[in-house]
């Protein structure tokens, strides 16, 4: 091993070690990456931004956009009001619902499509009171395999298409993904529409009536001057709720916080920090007279103008903008005209106060604002509501130039007659200039974190096959092939992306390993192809933790589940990919 070859090593375990740590999101540790190679004499600084020019970037910035039309636009309310005569039948509404998620997301970002349907698994749980848990994380799975079938419909497809298009000049095509990825989605659907009952649901949490933790909701409200609980105690308050609500803080003059006894007598001005379900909450408000903080009523001329007052159960998406800040720093009201009343966040207390909270990508919010306004705020602040589909969340008077546009994106794609990411960015253009998304819209569509994570990381890829060090790694690995037959050496790829996946991102390990899968594939004689699917169909299958993915980790807090869960029904999912993902490679990408 030479210097060279070593760096580049050294450069990769360093950028693991950050990546687990998570100290810094994952494109801060990509450009510090970036800056230690040129740093290092491994990429050029010539060459430093190389990786901001390759196609791929604009591929995944216009798949996006258009994408996002397509859940604005309406076709799914149609798709959803197609499918609820299905739901009826208990037996059934696991299946349809983790296979509806798997089919939009071959043509939908995979987490926009589970985020379309979890209202859907929510009503559906409810009005059969089942538990939420039963639906979300079957459904979270089936967004992941049911990507894997086209070459847009998730990352790794994408990046593994760039190197092809690197080693063998040719990318894949738009449907070559397909036997692979769906012969997986169907058998990975069959199996999670009986495997959820692998899953441990706990009393109390995952519910449909309480879809979050009683004990995960914190509220607070102020007993008001001529408030008739001034002078009891707090188990008289509690008993108000039947025990249904806890009084878990008090806190007076203005700052200092206290944690009482039962015994504890309640004054004037007091602000009681509650735990419990919205609708406890609500009825305990009305029974005792309290006062939500943060509650305000709007002038009569916003009510004349924007409607009745309304409150909202909402999820914190991965790419809101409340992530790292508290609602006093965001001024939710001045700014967007919405109150927040309660925050749940995975059965994890905080001592600090409602509004100095900082939020995290899965918590859950109760927000109220008016009718007119709750929509666009929800949209603004990048959360998805929970409750009923009241809002108007699509377009229908944009229905047909949506879907024109994406037919038309698709098999401009598909038939060659202009690169992938000509034929997107042109679908693109067109949704902003129809008007069917604003401009402000798309951009913030677009995953730009994912964008710098590319750009930084594939000029260091280069780098590690110039120098020599992924056909070293490749060597290593090959010595396995002596004593195993191909086959198994393709699912020791498979499994080994697979598990590297949970550890960084699902695009840095196609990054990674990619390169490495086409130099064992020459190192053996056979075809690149099937070892870069392998790459590709491992990096989409991450099971096993909450972290490796966003759809995973949007479900954590609504279905109310642990982060060892996802073992009880990702384990036997990821075994059975490995062992019908070797077989239907080889049958639609012969080694020879």
């Amino acid at each position: 091993m030479t210097l060279q070859q070593a760096l580049p090593l050294a450069l990769l375990g360093g950028l693991l070690v950050l990546f687990v740590w998570d100290r810094f999101r994952f494109d801060v540790v990509a450009l510090l990456a970036l800056l230690a190679a040129v740093a290092c004499g491994i990429v050029e600084p010539e060459n430093a931004f190389s990786g901001f020019g390759n196609p791929l970037l604009p591929l995944i910035a216009s798949a996006l956009v258009v994408s996002s039309a397509v859940g604005k636009s309406g076709a799914i309310d149609e798709f959803v009001a197609a499918l609820r005569p299905l739901l009826r039948h208990r037996g059934s509404q696991v299946g349809i619902l983790t296979a509806s998620v798997a089919a939009l997301s071959a043509l939908v970002k995979n987490i926009g499509a589970l985020a379309i349907f979890l209202p859907v698994a929510m009503q559906v749980a409810r009005r059969g009171k089942r538990p939420v848990g039963e639906f979300l994380m079957p459904m979270s799975f089936g967004s992941l395999v049911g990507g894997m079938m086209t070459l847009i419909g998730t990352s790794p497809n994408l990046i593994a298409s760039s190197v092809r298009a690197e080693l063998l000049g040719s990318p894949y095509r738009m449907f070559d993904f397909f036997p692979v990825g769906a012969g997986i989605t169907l058998l990975c659907v069959g199996f999670l529409s009986i495997g959820w009952r692998l899953l441990p649901i706990r009393d109390g949490g995952g519910s449909a009536d309480a879809p979050f933790h009683i004990e995960d909701y914190i509220s607070e409200a102020l007993l008001p001057e001529n408030s008739a609980l001034a002078g009891k105690t707090v188990a008289d308050l509690e008993k108000l709720s039947d025990g249904s609500v806890t009084v878990t803080a008090i806190i007076r003059e203005g700052k200092r916080r206290y944690t009482p006894s039962g015994h504890w007598p309640l004054f004037a001005g007091d602000v009681v920090v509650l735990e419990a379900d919205p609708q406890d909450l609500q009825s305990l408000i009305q029974t005792a007279h309290l006062e939500l903080v943060g509650q305000a009523e709007p002038e009569e001329a916003e009510k004349k103008d924007e409607g009745d007052a309304v409150v909202v159960e909402a999820v914190v998406m991965p790419d809101s903008r409340m992530i790292g800040a508290s609602s006093s720093a965001l001024q939710l009201r001045d700014r967007y005209g919405v109150n927040l009343f309660a925050l749940s966040r995975g059965g994890r207390r905080s001592m600090a106060r409602l509004g100095r909270m900082t939020f995290r990508e899965g918590d859950v919010i109760v927000l109220q604002g008016s009718s007119a306004r709750m929509a666009d705020a929800l949209a603004r602040l990048g959360c998805l509501p929970l409750a009923e589909r009241n809002l108007q969340l699509g377009r229908p008077r944009k229905l047909a130039i949506t879907l024109l546009v994406l037919m038309a994106s698709v098999a401009l794609a598909a038939t060659e007659i202009v690169p992938p990411a000509v034929a997107f960015l042109a679908g693109a253009v067109v949704i902003v200039v129809s008007g069917t998304i604003s401009l402000r819209e798309a951009y913030e569509a677009v995953d730009w974190p994912i964008l710098v994570m590319l750009g930084a990381l594939i000029p260091i890829g280069d780098a590690m096959q110039r120098v020599g060090t992924t056909g070293m790694i490749a060597n290593w690995l090959s010595g396995a092939a002596d004593t195993l037959p191909i086959w198994a050496m393709l699912g020791l790829l498979l499994v080994v992306t697979m598990l590297l996946t949970p550890l960084i991102h699902h695009a840095a390990a196609v990054l990674v390993m990619g390169p490495v899968a086409a130099a064992i594939a020459r190192h053996l004689g056979v075809n690149i192809d099937p070892f870069l699917m392998a790459v590709a169909v491992g990096a989409s299958c991450d099971f096993l933790s909450p972290i490796g993915h966003q759809c995973n980790t949007l479900v954590m807090g609504p279905g109310g589940y642990r982060f060892g869960d996802y073992w009880h029904l990702g384990l036997p999912l990821s075994v059975l990919v490995a062992i019908c993902g070797v077989p239907l490679i080889l049958l639609a990408w012969p080694l020879h």
